[in-house]
């Protein structure tokens, strides 16, 4: 069974953070690929000041010349809020039952992700891997906490034997970047340099974003 990782979020921008975690997870899930996937219009936050359009500009360029991760820009081309559920859909559609599906998701977002549209349904389509930082507690009660202890898988090779329908907890090497921190940077006037991959900057620069 082929495995297809989906690693949703604004980036806005993307950087090094996201990308480490992408590549370091086709690794050690035996991934195929992994998909970034900007969203265009986030359900539980304001619209990034950054255009959509731009957003997935620059996660093509920080992945291009490397084929295990790819930009899916499926949610740009969807009217309305953009639903991880109707993405992964899609995407199961697309790719049929016999390969494994999994969703990646930072600590925070599981701790509300019973707040998410038609998020019981999620494991029906797809598996989720849960990126755990040092030191960061899940809850111990409460229905998230009845969702993780029954769907927690023990490896990650228990992802390859099913199409969907796990939760794994994944701990990956920490960097401490965030978006937030280049975006002050820039409207600062200081140099996220490093902290990004050039050509993300360049584009950047060229269009005089987040300033």
């Amino acid at each position: 069974m082929t495995a297809v990782g989906v690693f949703g979020g604004t980036f806005s921008p993307i950087h090094y953070g996201h990308l480490r975690s992408a590549l370091e997870l086709v690794e050690r899930l035996g991934l195929d690929h992994l998909r970034l996937m900007p969203c265009a219009v986030p359900p539980h936050r304001e619209a990034p000041s950054c255009s959509a359009q731009d957003r997935l500009a620059m996660v093509e360029l920080a992945v291009a010349g490397e084929q295990r991760l790819r930009c899916d820009r499926r949610e740009l081309d969807r009217e309305g809020l953009s639903y991880t559920y109707d993405s992964l859909v899609g995407l199961r559609g697309e790719l049929g039952e016999g390969h494994s599906l999994s969703m990646v998701l930072g600590a925070d977002a599981v701790q509300r992700i019973n707040t998410w549209h038609r998020w019981r349904e999620l494991l029906d389509v797809a598996h989720v891997v849960v990126l755990a930082r040092p030191g960061w507690e899940f809850p111990r009660e409460g229905e998230v906490a009845q969702w993780l202890a029954t769907h927690q898988l023990d490896s990650a090779a228990a992802l390859n034997e099913q199409a969907c329908g796990g939760v794994l907890i994944e701990e990956l090497r920490p960097l401490a970047i965030s978006s937030t921190e280049i975006r002050s940077l820039l409207a600062g006037g200081h140099s996220p340099r490093y902290l990004l991959p050039e050509p993300v900057l360049d584009y950047i620069q060229e269009r005089q974003l987040y300033l």
